[in-house]
């Protein structure tokens, strides 16, 4: 099991963009701690692919995901989840181009990362865009202050930042508990962090239940990273 590589004041974050916990618990709430922080410019995430479709062997789940939006979205409502308003033919079944496009952001810079990823993330949950498709995927980077649409477009048109990203993955993947896991230079690392949940009844017919909700430990995650840099 090999522990992923990290470098100083950089927070590995494995997810997949399709994950509502990863998009509340480590993108969001850690990029607003960052901010509060006042780390903005110092500590960057280092996004990586846990490809849950690949994990799980099956699209994504339309009923599973909708049993969880109104629990994960109730943790930060601000965000303007919705259920999915599109026609139910539109459901996008992949993401692998999704995350692929984040990791070709994350060549140009790891904000363009950053801002691309979270892009997708509430093109998916809040504005029922179908994120499996090459054009809506360059639309969204299109409206992102610090991404290169051309180098973007030619990128994934050439597919180089698929085999570094899935290579990663394969190499690491059992190093991962789940999305998110971060993993932060000074050898810690941790799954879903702040929350605690369990399922009532089965996964797509019943629902989770939050046990414990913590949002003060992203604050404890970006200065630990930060104490990596000096």
């Amino acid at each position: 099991m090999a522990r992923p590589e990290t470098k100083p004041g950089t927070i590995v974050t494995y997810t997949d963009i399709a994950c509502g916990w990863s998009t509340v618990a480590t993108i969001h709430r850690l990029l607003r701690a960052r901010a509060e922080a006042g780390l903005d410019g110092r500590v960057c995430l280092d996004h990586r692919c846990f490809l849950l479709e690949d994990v799980n062997q099956f699209p994504i789940p339309k009923k599973y995901l909708e049993a969880e939006l109104s629990v994960v979205g109730a943790l930060e409502p601000g965000l303007g989840w919705k259920p999915w308003q599109a026609d139910a033919s539109t459901w996008p079944v992949t993401t692998l181009l999704a995350n692929e496009a984040v990791h070709a952001a994350k060549e140009q810079s790891p904000a363009a990362a950053e801002e691309l990823d979270i892009a997708l993330r509430l093109a998916f949950f809040r504005d029922s865009r179908c994120i499996s498709l090459r054009h809506e995927i360059l639309d969204i980077a299109d409206a992102c202050a610090t991404v290169d649409l051309g180098a973007l477009t030619e990128a994934l048109d050439t597919g180089r930042a698929r085999s570094a990203m899935t290579h990663d993955y394969h190499e690491h993947g059992d190093a991962v508990q789940g999305s998110p896991h971060l993993f932060v230079h000074d050898g810690y690392d941790v799954h879903n962090p702040g929350i605690s949940l369990h399922w009532e009844g089965d996964p797509g017919a019943g629902f989770p239940v939050v046990d414990s909700d913590d949002p003060p430990v992203f604050t404890e995650l970006v200065r630990r990273a930060a104490a990596t840099l000096d």
